[in-house]
């Protein structure tokens, strides 16, 4: 396998992904993806929600269905078919209910986020813009504003969101991953390296700050460094899946022009 570092090519890629927004940097098994916001935003009533996703959009639906207009039942219902994938359903739900809930600020957040999933990213970030205010940020939904601005293409204007979102969470490690590929996609790989290293040191991180990081490093021709970063401290077997994913994110870069479009490398839509 070639792993010659083409990041222009790299970032061609990595530019087109739908991105819904970035959070709290819990821990999970996923790929090198940013993540979602994660945290309450005056979300649905405090209950276990079904472990299933499917079983979730069906319980969910229900309970939406028997009154379209109730804020929470519409929150959970657009929160549970974002989790199942159902992206276009999520954001026409929440629009619904967006309207039949004005000023509704956690719909809004909620809203916008399915807005970006479904790569609609000015029009979320001016969703997002309604959900809080500057007088009251939410350093979340900060971050969220930022990778619409990255993906976007205005890179110094995302920075300034997640610089504002660190005053309020200094430290944060989803935000100095966002903050990390936001460096990567305008090819400061130094300065992506210098964010995701402060990301990686916080007790807090998950795994997809280790593999950002170690894409980041990789893309500077130290593969052997990046290895070691993405299955430290790991099982054996999500050891060899992180370097294994390592390699083919790598050899992407590589990929002749005109190859048939693979997912992208680093999205900001999925929850970490």
């Amino acid at each position: 396998m070639r792993l010659r570092f083409s990041l222009a090519r790299l970032v061609a890629s990595t530019s087109l992904v739908a991105v819904v927004a970035m959070g709290l940097g819990g821990c999970s098994s996923g790929m090198s993806k940013l993540s979602d916001v994660t945290g309450s935003l005056g979300g649905p009533r405090a209950e276990a929600a079904p472990a299933d996703p499917v079983r979730a959009v069906e319980v969910y639906g229900e309970r939406y269905r028997a009154n379209p207009k109730d804020a929470d039942a519409a929150l959970a219902y657009g929160q549970a078919l974002r989790a199942n994938g159902q992206r276009a359903q999520a954001a026409a739900v929440l629009e619904q209910a967006t309207i039949a809930n004005p000023g509704n600020k956690a719909l809004l957040a909620q809203y916008g986020r399915a807005l970006a999933d479904n790569g609609n990213f000015q029009q979320a970030y001016d969703v997002l813009s309604k959900a809080h205010s500057p007088d009251n940020p939410d350093w979340r939904l900060l971050s969220v504003q930022g990778t619409t601005l990255d993906q976007m293409g205005r890179h110094e204007e995302a920075r300034s969101y997640y610089a504002s979102a660190l005053k309020i969470a200094p430290g944060d490690p989803g935000v100095l991953s966002n903050l990390g590929l936001s460096y990567m996609l305008s090819r400061d790989l130094p300065k992506a390296e210098e964010a995701l290293r402060q990301a990686y040191a916080s007790p807090r991180a998950g795994i997809r700050v280790r593999q950002n990081l170690g894409l980041v490093v990789g893309l500077q021709g130290r593969f052997a460094e990046a290895e070691t970063i993405v299955k430290a401290d790991l099982p054996p077997d999500q050891a060899a899946a992180n370097v294994a994913y390592l390699k083919e994110m790598l050899s992407r870069s590589d990929s002749p022009r005109g190859a048939p479009k693979r997912t992208p490398v680093a999205s900001l839509s999925q929850r970490d």
